[in-house]
């Protein structure tokens, strides 16, 4: 199977710059739709409109799925301008409880070392389910909240031991950990003292939408070979229009894990240039969920 080098090596180096080209303005109106259509959702919530409770939904999925711009930012992919893609990623990192400047440096690693048993930090602590009952518990996230609430304590004021930490990276974790614990208190005497109203527009849509990001993440590298070529350990999904836009373009994950620096809005174009040459590849989300829990065992080793 051909390697993601050579197949880029057969473009012109005018195409090869073209499929790196960052924009701020297709950022921004990506952006804009996205974060439109949250805030059109809160409203809707927060005025307890005909249903607003059933609008909780997709204001969950809506929510939960900022985390593909968070990870778009770590790569500073979305935007061209810098401080547009560090501030967006930071924005997203309050909503999703996720420190960036930590995720930045475990995305790194993800990217380093894809679907390595020994050394992908994906899959410590948060393997890929092989039985019902884990995949029912991967699915509902209460293991990925625990998680995400031990690392930001621990980045606060314990000791960061992830190696994929670097040295000089610690101090400005830490410090981002406490900033978002001071953010999360305020948030909480405001909750109790003055309003719940964040409860009902963004933690409880948040947990409600959080059990289909984690299936959709789940296509991403689920079931891929442990090799080093991109093309065969990550997983391009085909999907519809909206999905793709609420991903950011994510679905074309071979693509991206092939050519990490072509930014969302050049990943149908990766597509087309790298389609050919995929070796796992996917007819859609359902398709993908009913071959991947067809081969689910029993029900032993769940909440593990």
């Amino acid at each position: 199977m051909a390697q993601p080098a050579q197949v880029l090596a057969t473009l012109s180096p005018s195409d090869r710059a073209a499929l790196t080209m960052r924009s701020d303005r297709a950022g921004l109106i990506h952006l804009a739709g996205h974060a439109g259509l949250i805030a059109a959702l809160m409203t809707y919530v927060a005025m307890g409109l005909p249903l607003w409770w059933v609008a909780m939904v997709p204001l969950g999925i809506a929510l939960a799925f900022l985390f593909t711009l968070q990870h778009e930012c770590t790569h500073l992919t979305p935007f061209k301008t810098r401080a547009l893609n560090e501030l967006a990623g930071h924005a997203c990192a309050l909503v999703l409880i996720q420190p960036f400047l930590w995720f930045r440096t475990f995305h790194m690693a993800l990217h380093k070392h894809t679907n390595d048993p020994d050394q992908d930090p994906e899959l410590h602590g948060d393997a890929k389910p092989e039985t019902w009952a884990a995949f029912v518990w991967h699915l509902s996230s209460l293991g990925y909240w625990g998680h995400k609430a031990q690392t930001l304590w621990f980045n606060a004021i314990g000791n960061i031991d992830p190696a994929y930490v670097s040295q000089l990276a610690r101090t400005r974790v830490r410090k981002e950990a406490r900033v978002l614990i001071a953010i999360y208190t305020l948030v909480a005497l405001f909750t109790v003292t003055i309003s719940p109203i964040l409860i009902w527009v963004w933690l409880m849509p948040l947990v409600i939408g959080f059990p289909l990001l984690r299936l959709y993440l789940l296509a991403e590298h689920g079931r891929c070979p442990s090799v080093a070529n991109m093309f065969e350990n990550s997983r391009t999904t085909l999907t519809n229009r909206f999905v793709r836009f609420l991903a950011w373009n994510m679905p074309y994950h071979a693509e991206h894990h092939a050519y990490p620096n072509v930014p969302f809005h050049k990943l149908p174009t990766a597509h087309a240039v790298a389609k050919a040459h995929l070796g796992t590849i996917s007819e859609g989300y359902a398709s993908f969920t009913i071959e991947y829990t067809r081969d689910l065992n029993g029900t032993a080793g769940g909440a593990s």
